[in-house]
């Protein structure tokens, strides 16, 4: 499997020439031996300071987050895990991805709520972002809109503006999803693999430039991924499969339309509101009311059996009256038996 995800990889990046993903050998992989190309290089972590002013790391930092825009937005598969010991520099300067054990996949429309979500963030709009999150997420019946709003009015306002040195892109995507959970608004496990990766992504990014924009990234990439959305979009699969659909529309809607009017015309026509369940909520009225008649009783037969204490009579148990002892021993039962109802309900 992760033989496969490296050729993936490759084939997705090969319009990048300074990104390396090296190719598994098929003759040398097993189901339990993963054997790649060789990378020639070190870990970006051991970069010095000397051989960081070597490197043109402005160009490696914009086409290796160009690679992650179109991973994510454009691909729907990415490298979940670029960890800088997953990052190499190659001899001849260039970024090596390693290790696709952890890979994500993004469904097509998640992919588009993204690109406008980074867009809105990027350009300022929290609203508009506000409203891409609750498409995004499920909104549970205790989601609060405001407090979400607040968290992201403040995430654009910090990440407005500031280089890449100054902000935590993938960490305030994980404060951002938190938030959201707390709010009642739970997010994809996708958003969680993405802001993992991007947090990751934060650390080879401020190592090889730290005054990168991503703001300008994603403005300067937004309208190349949406033209390769657009020509996915445009493959011949989806062109006759919305051919088909448009043929299905226009044989089925004179049918349909005829029916709507003769119901019309007959005053046949009707509106069926389904707002909840009567017969349901009618049982549950009914349980509260007998559970309510039940519990006076109990009370009446308590109180009764305890005035008749006071009476003597020759019936007696355990040397009390005994009428009252059975008042007492049938509410007693009754009471046991009404928890016993409740707490199994």
């Amino acid at each position: 499997k992760e033989a496969q995800n490296l050729l993936t990889l490759g084939a997705n990046l090969t319009e990048f020439d300074r990104i390396v993903v090296p190719r598994p050998i098929a003759d040398y992989t097993t189901s339990r031996i993963l054997t790649m190309d060789f990378v020639r290089g070190r870990k970006i972590t051991k970069l010095s300071p000397l051989g960081r002013m070597e490197l043109d790391g402005r160009a490696l930092a914009e086409q290796l987050f160009a690679a992650y825009l179109k991973q994510i937005l454009a691909d729907g598969f990415f490298h979940a895990d670029p960890h800088p010991g997953n990052v190499f520099l190659t001899e001849d300067h260039n970024i090596a991805l390693l290790d696709l054990g952890m890979t994500g996949t993004l469904t097509p429309s998640l992919q588009e709520q993204l690109l406008r979500l980074l867009l809105a963030i990027s350009e300022g709009r929290s609203d508009d972002a506000v409203t891409i999150l609750a498409k995004i997420g499920d909104a549970g019946p205790r989601f609060d809109r405001t407090k979400v709003s607040e968290a992201v009015a403040n995430f654009v306002v910090e990440y407005r503006g500031h280089a890449l040195q100054e902000i935590r892109l993938g960490t305030r995507l994980m404060d951002l999803a938190r938030v959201c959970g707390e709010a009642g608004l739970w997010l994809p496990q996708q958003m969680t693999l993405l802001a993992r990766a991007l947090f990751n992504l934060d650390q080879v990014g401020r190592i090889l430039d730290p005054t990168f924009d991503p703001n300008e990234a994603i403005r300067a990439n937004a309208a190349d991924i949406l033209q390769q959305r657009l020509k996915s979009s445009a493959s011949p699969g989806n062109l006759v499969a919305n051919v088909l659909e448009a043929k299905d529309f226009v044989v089925n809607v004179p049918g349909q339309l005829n029916r709507i009017l003769e119901n019309i015309a007959e005053n046949q026509l009707e509106i069926r509101v389904d707002a909840f369940d009567e017969d349901r909520l009618m049982s549950g009225i009914h349980k509260v009311a007998n559970r309510i008649t039940v519990g006076l009783v109990l009370s009446a037969l308590i109180i009764g059996a305890a005035l008749l204490m006071r009476v003597p009579t020759p019936f007696t148990v355990l040397g009390y009256p005994g009428i009252a002892m059975v008042f007492f021993i049938t509410a007693a039962v009754g009471g046991l038996a009404l928890v016993v109802s409740i707490l199994r309900d």
